[in-house]
């Protein structure tokens, strides 16, 4: 690209560095590992020194521990070079851990955007919440809004769903709940009886080492997910298969939808 011969090996040099790569300057393509091509893919784009660089699904092909490991590398260089990575991925995890603003696209179309906590927390459509991450979705019908709380009927809960929450909605209007699986708490002794409760019996256990999933048949015949971190290392009433349990969670934990 014109630069001068004197400065080519510097920038190489530097662009190895820069991905961690310096030492293996003399490899041919094929002496690298597949992680270590796509640093040479990003070397390669970085060197012209570019306003913005696109990405396209650039971690697809790595490795979960070494595509993890990645991602961190990439924040830590877009910072350095203070540059604009404008990123697309399939990912969910990829676009929370990696960008400042996440796009939600749906057809062509931008349906949200911002930070990826008020994306993931606050989706403004049962399609984003969907979509990032894994969610519960209740349907229901407003029986009271004052624009700090709304109070829900639903035939998941005998005892309704009360939300914190500041959109006025029409008494008897369809709304839906979205609650993610862990601001949901499993008990195995009945709470007492209230809003935002539901009882179930255990049908599956998925243990992820860092986290546990339960998947919880409630009495209406729906299955839904809870979630809980792994905090301890033994517990003194695990929760097994087929047992009988309650589901609660706080009336901030959920946030109602109208569309």
């Amino acid at each position: 690209q014109g630069m001068p011969k004197d400065q080519i090996a510097d920038r190489v040099t530097e662009m190895l560095a820069l991905v961690r790569l310096d030492g293996l300057a003399r490899r041919k393509p094929h002496q690298l590992s597949g992680g270590q091509r796509q640093r040479v893919a990003l070397a390669r784009a970085i060197a012209p020194r570019p306003k913005m660089l696109l990405l396209d699904e650039p971690l697809a092909a790595l490795d979960k521990k070494l595509r993890e490991e990645t991602q961190f590398e990439l924040m830590a260089l877009q910072q350095q070079l203070g540059m604009t990575f404008l990123i697309v991925t399939h990912d969910q995890e990829e676009a929370m851990v990696t960008a400042d603003r996440i796009a939600v696209m749906r057809s062509g179309e931008i349906v949200q955007i911002g930070r990826p906590a008020d994306v993931y927390e606050a989706p403004n459509s049962r399609y984003v919440a969907d979509f990032i991450g894994d969610v519960n979705i209740f349907e229901g019908k407003a029986e009271f809004a004052d624009g700090t709380t709304v109070r829900m009927s639903s035939p998941e809960a005998p005892g309704g769903f009360d939300i914190v929450e500041d959109d006025l909605l029409d008494v008897g209007s369809t709304a839906w709940l979205a609650v993610r699986p862990e601001k949901i708490e499993v008990h195995l002794d009945e709470p007492p009886p209230g809003p935002n409760r539901m009882a179930g019996k255990i049908e599956d256990i998925g243990y992820l080492g860092d986290w546990t999933t339960y998947l919880v048949e409630l009495e209406s015949g729906r299955t839904i997910r809870a979630a809980r971190a792994n905090a301890k290392r033994f517990v003194d009433r695990p929760v097994d298969w087929d047992d009988k349990v309650w589901l609660t969670f706080a009336r901030d934990a959920g946030v109602v939808l109208t569309q």
